[in-house]
C-alpha cells in the first residue's frame, strides 16, 4: 500500500508547476498524492505572459481538506506540502488546519509573491505567510528571493552568504531550511544549503544553464514531502530530492512561453 501525501498548493495551467508538478512528482516517487486547491494562476500570452490569479473560496478549501483528511485519518496521511496561497484569507484557513491536524512532516514553499497581485495585497500576503504559516512548518525551501525576505539580509551573493541566510531563518522560524542557491550564485554548480540547526550540509549539483527552470522548487519540495512520506530522514529527502530535481531540469520540456518547465518524468 502506498505511503500518502497531500499538497495545498495553487493550479499552473501549463503544467510546469504548482499542483500540477506537485501530483507528478508524487506519483514519480510512489506516493498516492492528493490537493487541496488554493487558487488558479494561468499565465497570459497576450500580455506578456503575465500571471493572471483567481482565489479559491476559502470555505471551498477549508472543505476539501476536510474531505481528504476525512478519507484517510491522520494515522495514515502524516505529510503535507505546502505551495501558493495566494491571500490572508487563504493562509488563514490553512493554518487553522494545520494546527488542527497536526501533520507531522509540514514542507513549506513559501512563494511570497504572485505577480498578478497589486503590490500591497502581495504584501499582506507575504507578512501573513511569515507570522501564520511559517511556524507551523517542519521543513521550509526558500529560493534565493525568498532567502533574502526571510532572512532579513541585504543580498546573497555567494556560498558563504546563503549559508548565513540559512542559519538566519532557522534562527528566525525553527523549521530546517533548505536555501536554494540555484543558478543565482556564481560557480559552476548549482548550490543548496540544508540547516537544521545542527547539521550543515552543502549539496551540489552541476548547473544546467543560467536561467531557472520553471516548477523546479515546487518539484523539489514535494520530492522531500514525499521522502518524508515514506520514512526518510530529512536530510536524505533532501538529496534523494535534489538528485531527482536535477534529472528534471536536464529533461526540461521547451515551449512558446518564455520558460522551459522541469519534466518530472525524467
Amino acid at each position: 500500500m502506498p505511503k500518502l501525501a497531500l499538497t495545498i498548493a495553487g493550479s499552473e495551467a501549463t503544467g510546469g508547476a504548482g499542483a500540477q508538478a506537485d501530483l507528478k512528482t508524487f506519483q514519480e516517487q510512489g506516493v498516492y498524492g492528493m490537493i487541496a486547491l488554493t487558487c488558479i494562476v494561468s499565465f497570459d500570452p497576450a500580455h506578456g505572459w503575465g500571471h493572471r490569479f483567481v482565489p479559491v473560496d476559502k470555505q471551498v478549501i477549508d472543505d476539501q481538506i476536510d474531505a481528504i483528511t476525512g478519507a484517510y485519518g491522520p494515522e495514515r496521511l502524516d505529510t503535507v506540502k505546502i505551495g501558493m496561497l495566494g491571500t490572508p484569507d487563504t493562509i488563514s484557513v490553512v493554518a487553522k488546519n494545520l494546527r488542527d491536524r497536526r501533520f507531522t512532516n509540514v514542507v513549506l514553499d513559501p512563494v511570497l509573491i504572485c505577480k498578478g497581485q497589486e503590490p500591497g495585497a502581495a504584501l499582506d500576503t507575504d507578512n501573513a505567510l511569515k507570522a501564520e504559516i511559517l511556524p507551523l512548518a517542519t521543513v521550509v525551501t526558500p529560493n534565493h528571493f525568498e532567502a533574502i525576505q526571510l532572512s532579513g539580509v541585504e543580498d546573497i551573493t555567494s556560498e558563504e552568504d546563503l549559508v548565513n541566510a540559512a542559519k538566519l531563518i532557522f534562527d528566525r522560524f525553527g523549521a530546517t531550511v533548505v536555501a536554494k542557491g540555484g543558478v543565482r550564485i556564481e560557480g559552476a554548480d548549482a548550490v543548496d544549503v540544508f540547516y537544521d540547526g545542527k547539521t550543515l550540509e552543502i549539496l551540489r549539483a552541476p548547473k544546467v544553464g543560467e536561467v531557472a527552470v520553471s516548477g523546479a522548487g515546487c518539484t523539489l519540495a514535494a520530492a522531500i514531502a514525499a521522502q518524508l512520506a515514506k520514512g526518510h530522514s530529512e536530510l536524505d529527502a533532501v538529496r534523494n530530492a535534489k538528485e531527482f530535481v536535477t534529472k528534471a531540469i536536464i529533461e526540461r520540456v521547451a515551449s512558446n512561453a518564455p520558460f522551459e518547465a522541469v519534466w518530472q518524468g525524467a
